[in-house]
């Protein structure tokens, strides 16, 4: 019986030790998208977990640890919904649809976690989150020109890059204005980008994929 609950007490201590870890790391997202990364501080941040400072520092030191663990678990999260946005489209499927459902699963992404763009887009972000943000740019492009080549096969890889580079910079300039609006609003900034990436690329893929 003893030896069972001295099994059991480190997981429970665990377990709510991940618990207060989750509880903090949302409280950080909120702060960090109420006030940016810069005005931040662990002040606020245990204020909003609703614990004392001193119970934030138990688990991070200050809140660089806190924008770098959530900034790590949020590349891993959208590195999963990358690998399902931009899996290979069938010759069939028409252009409209395949950008669609690219631009629909990246947006799903970044509504829930606005904190994402904050931190990846704010002017004083902490290295480590800096090198990772550039790394899952590189692999997003590769990504994109992975599925692009399939449908631009006469393009040389150099127009293969360009190409992916632009629609990644068209996706991340509508994503600004998209978390700027709500609703009605909001659902009409994500089909202008949808129609501007369809009318960049329809020209190019010509007839590789069919027309809805």
């Amino acid at each position: 019986m003893s030896e069972t609950s001295d099994k059991e007490q480190p997981r429970r201590r665990q377990a709510r030790g991940e618990r207060r870890i989750a509880q903090l790391l949302q409280a950080a997202a909120q702060v960090f998208c109420t006030t940016g990364y810069t005005a931040a501080s662990t002040n606020a941040i245990a204020r909003e977990a609703g614990v004392s400072p001193g119970t934030l520092y138990q688990f991070f030191p200050n809140k660089e640890a806190l924008a770098i663990e959530l900034g790590d678990r949020l590349i891993h999260e959208m590195q999963e919904t990358y690998g399902e946005a931009l899996t290979p489209v069938e010759p069939a499927t028409p252009l409209e649809e395949a950008i669609g459902t690219a631009v629909d699963r990246f947006i799903a992404f970044n509504t829930e976690h606005p904190v994402f763009f904050a931190l990846m887009h704010g002017p004083d972000v902490p290295g480590r989150i800096a090198e990772a943000h550039d790394q899952l740019h590189a692999t997003l492009v590769g990504r994109i020109e992975g599925l692009l080549g399939s449908l631009m096969p006469g393009a040389g890889p150099a127009d293969v890059t360009r190409t992916a580079h632009v629609c990644l910079g068209v996706y991340k300039a509508g994503l600004e204005l998209v978390l700027a609006h709500e609703g009605a609003e909001r659902a009409a900034y994500v089909q202008e980008i949808k129609d501007v990436l369809i009318r960049y690329l329809e020209p190019l893929v010509g007839d590789r994929l069919g027309h809805g």
